[in-house]
């Protein structure tokens, strides 16, 4: 199996594009055509990391921290950044990394700490703004059915927890072929009316190429008249920090505990304990101190947040 096909689908689930401004994920070190005998996976990608591949036989280590954040003007070894990198270069192995990216996937970080702590009724606390489209494509009625399965077979379709969601209305679409068509009804130089469907479906920005040429591939006609609009609503299925409920309510020192043990962490910090139960949890896999803002919005929320092999607890009272 090739790097790039390991990749390509990594970023199918969590793909580049969704990663904050400051980030570095991708393919940090090496070639994607190269052929992965065997990938170790890591937090973080130091020199010691490098040396771990190297004894395993592994020529592909996906880390989530990227080893290099901002550019690199010299690479003489003198920081550990540079010399992981030439470590890694001079074995033939390539880096990769998959940091906010990953954080933002609701399958992602995020989604393994609610598992943790038997979170539910989760969602995304800070849903990407500016990430969404709007489909509209026209399809011949008998069509219907075929053309939406591809499309969501693609990606498209998915509001919050539902997917395969569309709208369609039926109207009359009308053609006239011209000479050099092929076309599916109808004869050179004739107008025609067809009684079509047309259909509305959300898709995020990163998925639009692959829904439009699955929409294309189900589709009969020879040309395809589709739409693509921007759309203003946050997307609930990709963003920072997530929250969720316990399935009742425990006393805090108590969940405290059960979090100590869960992420068998050694040192857990809070801030006062304002109530002394708890119920509603916001989390984020990362520092988390952009979502404050986000949590206090909501009645009863305590943050968690990981930093380093750290996790803090943040009580927040509402007025």
């Amino acid at each position: 199996m090739k790097i790039k096909e390991i990749t390509d689908y990594l970023e199918s689930l969590a793909p580049i594009s969704s990663q904050e401004s400051y980030d570095n994920s991708g393919l940090i070190v090496g070639d994607s055509t190269w052929e992965c005998a065997k990938a170790l996976v890591s937090l973080d990608c130091i020199e010691e990391t490098v040396e771990e591949a190297i004894e395993h036989g592994c020529n592909l280590i996906i880390a989530h921290h990227p080893i290099v954040f901002r550019g690199l003007k010299k690479i003489t070894g003198k920081n550990y950044i540079e010399r992981t990198v030439i470590k890694a270069i001079k074995n033939d192995i390539a880096i990769y990394a998959i940091h906010t990216n990953f954080d933002n996937y609701i399958l992602g970080v995020n989604d393994e700490i609610g598992d943790r702590l038997g979170l539910i009724n989760r969602k995304i606390l800070s849903p990407k703004k500016n990430a969404l489209l709007k489909l509209i494509c026209f399809a011949p009625k008998n069509e219907l059915e075929k053309v939406t399965q591809a499309m969501y077979s693609a990606g498209a379709g998915q509001i919050g927890n539902y997917n395969e969601c569309s709208f369609s209305t039926t109207g009359i679409g009308t053609f006239k072929p011209q000479v050099g068509a092929n076309p599916t009804e109808g004869k050179i130089g004739e107008l025609l009316k067809v009684e079509e469907v047309r259909v509305e479906v959300l898709v995020s920005e990163h998925k639009i190429h692959s829904v439009v040429d699955a929409m294309k591939e189900a589709h009969s006609y020879e040309e395809v008249a589709y739409e693509i609009y921007p759309i203003l609503n946050e997307n609930q299925s990709e963003g920072a920090g997530m929250i969720g409920e316990l399935p009742e309510a425990i006393d805090t020192m108590v969940f405290l505990a059960q979090l100590k043990e869960k992420f068998n962490c050694g040192v857990i910090r809070h801030t006062k304990i304002t109530t002394q139960k708890v119920k509603k949890i916001a989390f984020c896999g990362g520092s988390g101190s952009f979502l404050l803002k986000e949590a206090k919005k909501i009645k009863q929320t305590y943050l968690l947040r990981e930093t380093l092999s750290i996790m803090s607890f943040l009580t927040l009272k509402m007025i």
